[in-house]
């Protein structure tokens, strides 16, 4: 049960991350920083995108992807298009990962050292779709702070 709500909330964070790039007036913006602000939504967006890839796609989907995360952070050229496909693509590899899983599963110890204690997988699980909640925000805040 808990696994078919995880799929529900990455999902539909998801889709609202691709409605907030969708939403930038100027595609230029989503790549732009301000004063204050040190990531611009393209880098938040790569990021929350490297996260779900590595401790979900490639743990349990065995998708073979590796992270690069300084330039999540360092690229600056990215185009709308090619976030909105990178989402597209990590919708479903989060859901055929998760579909692996069972709820035993949950309860077992995660395979990666991720925060600073050893954690169950439904611990990690719930920490992504809470990091992502977050920078969801900061994204909406960014476009907003920039189409005023």
């Amino acid at each position: 049960m808990l696994i078919d709500t995880l799929k529900m909330l990455f999902i539909r964070d998801l889709n609202i991350l691709k409605s907030e790039i969708e939403s930038y007036e100027n595609e230029s913006d989503i790549c732009k920083t301000q004063k204050g602000i040190a990531n611009s939504a393209g880098n938040l967006c790569l990021h929350i995108i490297g996260n779900l890839n590595t401790y979900i796609g490639a743990q349990y989907g065995k998708t073979g992807y590796i992270r690069n995360r300084p330039l999540e952070f360092s690229l600056k050229d990215i185009s709308r298009a090619e976030l909105l496909s990178k989402i597209e693509e990590t919708i479903v590899i989060l859901v055929n990962a998760l579909n692996t899983l069972s709820e035993e599963d949950l309860k077992m110890e995660y395979p990666l050292l991720v925060l600073k204690n050893k954690t169950s997988t439904e611990f990690i699980l719930l920490h992504l779709t809470t990091h992502l909640a977050y920078h969801l925000g900061q994204i909406n805040y960014h476009r907003r702070l920039l189409d005023a």
